[in-house]
Protein backbone atom coordinates (compact mmCIF):
# COMPACT_ATOMS: atom_id res chain seq x y z
CA UNK A 1 0.00 0.00 0.00
CA UNK A 2 1.17 3.53 -0.76
CA UNK A 3 1.72 5.32 2.53
CA UNK A 4 4.25 7.99 1.57
CA UNK A 5 5.59 9.99 -1.36
CA UNK A 6 8.53 7.58 -1.52
CA UNK A 7 6.12 4.63 -1.82
CA UNK A 8 4.20 6.45 -4.54
CA UNK A 9 7.32 7.03 -6.63
CA UNK A 10 8.41 3.42 -6.13
CA UNK A 11 5.04 2.11 -7.31
CA UNK A 12 5.19 4.36 -10.38
CA UNK A 13 8.67 3.10 -11.21
CA UNK A 14 7.82 -0.55 -10.63
CA UNK A 15 4.68 -0.34 -12.77
CA UNK A 16 6.62 1.37 -15.55
CA UNK A 17 9.29 -1.35 -15.45
CA UNK A 18 6.72 -4.16 -15.48
CA UNK A 19 5.00 -2.54 -18.46
CA UNK A 20 8.40 -2.39 -20.19
CA UNK A 21 8.00 1.32 -20.81
CA UNK A 22 11.15 3.22 -21.69
CA UNK A 23 9.73 6.72 -22.05
CA UNK A 24 9.70 9.16 -19.16
CA UNK A 25 5.98 9.87 -19.54
CA UNK A 26 3.11 8.14 -21.37
CA UNK A 27 1.89 9.35 -24.76
CA UNK A 28 -1.69 10.58 -24.98
CA UNK A 29 -3.96 8.20 -26.95
CA UNK A 30 -1.09 5.71 -27.31
CA UNK A 31 -0.12 4.59 -23.80
CA UNK A 32 -3.69 4.50 -22.46
CA UNK A 33 -3.14 1.60 -20.06
CA UNK A 34 -0.04 3.24 -18.61
CA UNK A 35 -1.98 6.49 -18.19
CA UNK A 36 -4.67 4.56 -16.31
CA UNK A 37 -2.14 2.89 -14.03
CA UNK A 38 -0.49 6.22 -13.23
CA UNK A 39 -3.90 7.69 -12.38
CA UNK A 40 -4.66 4.65 -10.21
CA UNK A 41 -1.45 5.15 -8.24
CA UNK A 42 -2.04 8.88 -7.90
CA UNK A 43 -5.54 8.24 -6.54
CA UNK A 44 -4.15 5.70 -4.09
CA UNK A 45 -1.51 8.18 -2.92
CA UNK A 46 -4.04 10.96 -2.39
CA UNK A 47 -6.58 8.61 -0.79
CA UNK A 48 -4.05 7.21 1.67
CA UNK A 49 -1.95 10.28 2.39
CA UNK A 50 -3.63 13.56 1.49
CA UNK A 51 -7.37 13.62 0.87
CA UNK A 52 -8.39 14.68 4.41
CA UNK A 53 -5.94 17.55 4.85
CA UNK A 54 -7.98 20.48 3.50
CA UNK A 55 -11.11 21.14 1.47
CA UNK A 56 -8.90 21.79 -1.57
CA UNK A 57 -7.25 18.39 -1.11
CA UNK A 58 -10.65 16.71 -0.89
CA UNK A 59 -11.89 18.43 -4.03
CA UNK A 60 -8.73 17.58 -5.95
CA UNK A 61 -9.05 13.94 -4.88
CA UNK A 62 -12.59 13.87 -6.29
CA UNK A 63 -11.26 15.27 -9.58
CA UNK A 64 -8.63 12.51 -9.67
CA UNK A 65 -11.29 9.85 -9.00
CA UNK A 66 -13.42 11.25 -11.83
CA UNK A 67 -10.47 11.09 -14.23
CA UNK A 68 -9.65 7.53 -13.14
CA UNK A 69 -13.26 6.40 -13.53
CA UNK A 70 -13.55 8.01 -16.96
CA UNK A 71 -10.31 6.41 -18.15
CA UNK A 72 -11.45 3.09 -16.70
CA UNK A 73 -14.75 3.27 -18.60
CA UNK A 74 -12.87 3.95 -21.83
CA UNK A 75 -10.61 0.92 -21.29
CA UNK A 76 -13.09 -1.42 -19.59
CA UNK A 77 -11.37 -1.43 -16.18
CA UNK A 78 -13.13 -1.44 -12.80
CA UNK A 79 -10.38 -1.72 -10.19
CA UNK A 80 -10.61 -0.66 -6.56
CA UNK A 81 -7.94 1.45 -4.87
CA UNK A 82 -5.12 -0.33 -3.02
CA UNK A 83 -5.84 -3.72 -4.60
CA UNK A 84 -2.55 -4.27 -6.44
CA UNK A 85 0.98 -4.14 -5.10
CA UNK A 86 3.82 -2.46 -7.02
CA UNK A 87 4.81 -3.73 -10.45
CA UNK A 88 1.29 -4.06 -11.85
CA UNK A 89 1.18 -4.82 -15.57
CA UNK A 90 -2.19 -4.69 -17.35
CA UNK A 91 -1.66 -6.31 -20.74
CA UNK A 92 -4.08 -4.14 -22.75
CA UNK A 93 -7.58 -2.68 -22.70
CA UNK A 94 -10.62 -4.92 -22.22
CA UNK A 95 -12.93 -5.80 -19.37
CA UNK A 96 -11.15 -6.27 -16.03
CA UNK A 97 -13.11 -6.22 -12.77
CA UNK A 98 -11.40 -6.33 -9.37
CA UNK A 99 -13.34 -6.09 -6.12
CA UNK A 100 -12.09 -3.22 -3.98
CA UNK A 101 -11.39 -5.55 -1.03
CA UNK A 102 -9.27 -8.01 -3.02
CA UNK A 103 -5.53 -7.93 -2.39
CA UNK A 104 -2.98 -8.85 -5.04
CA UNK A 105 0.77 -8.76 -4.43
CA UNK A 106 3.67 -7.28 -6.37
CA UNK A 107 4.39 -7.79 -10.07
CA UNK A 108 0.99 -9.06 -11.17
CA UNK A 109 0.44 -9.48 -14.91
CA UNK A 110 -3.27 -9.39 -15.71
CA UNK A 111 -5.16 -9.79 -18.97
CA UNK A 112 -8.64 -8.72 -20.16
CA UNK A 113 -11.66 -10.79 -19.20
CA UNK A 114 -10.38 -11.26 -15.64
CA UNK A 115 -12.80 -11.00 -12.74
CA UNK A 116 -11.56 -11.08 -9.14
CA UNK A 117 -14.36 -10.91 -6.62
CA UNK A 118 -16.79 -12.51 -4.20
CA UNK A 119 -18.91 -15.62 -4.21
CA UNK A 120 -22.63 -15.08 -4.88
CA UNK A 121 -24.34 -14.58 -1.54
CA UNK A 122 -21.07 -13.71 0.25
CA UNK A 123 -20.30 -10.03 -0.37
CA UNK A 124 -17.41 -9.84 2.12
CA UNK A 125 -14.82 -12.56 1.50
CA UNK A 126 -12.48 -11.95 -1.42
CA UNK A 127 -9.31 -13.54 -2.82
CA UNK A 128 -5.82 -12.84 -1.52
CA UNK A 129 -3.22 -13.31 -4.25
CA UNK A 130 0.55 -13.45 -3.77
CA UNK A 131 3.48 -11.89 -5.60
CA UNK A 132 4.58 -12.50 -9.20
CA UNK A 133 1.27 -14.01 -10.31
CA UNK A 134 0.24 -14.26 -13.96
CA UNK A 135 -3.52 -14.09 -14.53
CA UNK A 136 -4.44 -15.21 -18.03
CA UNK A 137 -7.27 -13.89 -20.24
CA UNK A 138 -10.76 -14.63 -18.99
CA UNK A 139 -9.73 -16.07 -15.62
CA UNK A 140 -12.28 -15.85 -12.81
CA UNK A 141 -11.04 -15.86 -9.21
CA UNK A 142 -13.55 -15.57 -6.42
CA UNK A 143 -14.33 -16.26 -2.79
CA UNK A 144 -12.34 -16.51 0.42
CA UNK A 145 -9.26 -18.12 -1.15
CA UNK A 146 -5.49 -17.69 -1.21
CA UNK A 147 -3.18 -17.93 -4.21
CA UNK A 148 0.53 -18.44 -3.45
CA UNK A 149 3.47 -16.59 -5.01
CA UNK A 150 4.76 -17.24 -8.54
CA UNK A 151 1.63 -19.00 -9.76
CA UNK A 152 0.46 -18.82 -13.38
CA UNK A 153 -3.32 -18.93 -13.83
CA UNK A 154 -4.33 -20.19 -17.26
CA UNK A 155 -6.77 -18.57 -19.66
CA UNK A 156 -10.46 -18.94 -18.74
CA UNK A 157 -9.65 -20.74 -15.49
CA UNK A 158 -12.28 -20.65 -12.75
CA UNK A 159 -10.48 -20.51 -9.41
CA UNK A 160 -12.75 -21.10 -6.42
CA UNK A 161 -10.35 -22.78 -3.98
CA UNK A 162 -6.96 -21.94 -2.48
CA UNK A 163 -3.65 -22.95 -4.07
CA UNK A 164 -0.89 -22.69 -1.46
CA UNK A 165 1.91 -24.38 -3.42
CA UNK A 166 4.09 -21.65 -4.91
CA UNK A 167 5.54 -21.72 -8.41
CA UNK A 168 2.96 -23.82 -10.26
CA UNK A 169 0.53 -23.42 -13.15
CA UNK A 170 -3.18 -23.88 -12.57
CA UNK A 171 -6.03 -23.97 -15.06
CA UNK A 172 -9.36 -25.48 -15.97
CA UNK A 173 -12.94 -25.31 -14.72
CA UNK A 174 -12.73 -25.64 -11.79
CA UNK A 175 -9.02 -24.84 -11.59
CA UNK A 176 -6.50 -27.54 -10.70
CA UNK A 177 -2.72 -27.84 -10.80
CA UNK A 178 -1.63 -28.66 -14.34
CA UNK A 179 2.16 -28.27 -14.18
CA UNK A 180 5.14 -27.32 -12.02
CA UNK A 181 5.98 -24.39 -14.30
CA UNK A 182 6.09 -21.13 -12.40
CA UNK A 183 4.96 -17.76 -13.71
CA UNK A 184 7.43 -15.73 -15.76
CA UNK A 185 6.19 -12.20 -15.18
CA UNK A 186 8.43 -9.14 -15.42
CA UNK A 187 9.40 -8.26 -11.84
CA UNK A 188 9.31 -4.49 -11.93
CA UNK A 189 10.01 -4.17 -8.22
CA UNK A 190 13.32 -5.99 -8.60
CA UNK A 191 14.29 -3.86 -11.60
CA UNK A 192 13.64 -0.65 -9.70
CA UNK A 193 15.52 -1.89 -6.63
CA UNK A 194 18.48 -2.87 -8.84
CA UNK A 195 18.60 0.63 -10.34
CA UNK A 196 18.46 2.18 -6.88
CA UNK A 197 21.32 -0.05 -5.73
CA UNK A 198 23.39 1.10 -8.71
CA UNK A 199 22.64 4.74 -7.91
CA UNK A 200 23.78 4.23 -4.33
CA UNK A 201 26.76 2.06 -5.21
Amino acid sequence: MILSKQDYLFYLGADKASLNQKRKYPRLLVDEVWIYQRLLRKCEYWNNCKKNKTLIHKLYFQVLLFRLTRQGICLGFTIGLNCFGPGLSIAHHGTIVVNGRARIGANCRVYPGVNIGVNPGDPINVPSIGDNVYIGPGAKIFGNIQIANDIAIGANAVVNKSFLEAGITIGGVPARKISDKRSSVVKGTQLVNSLQDLDHG
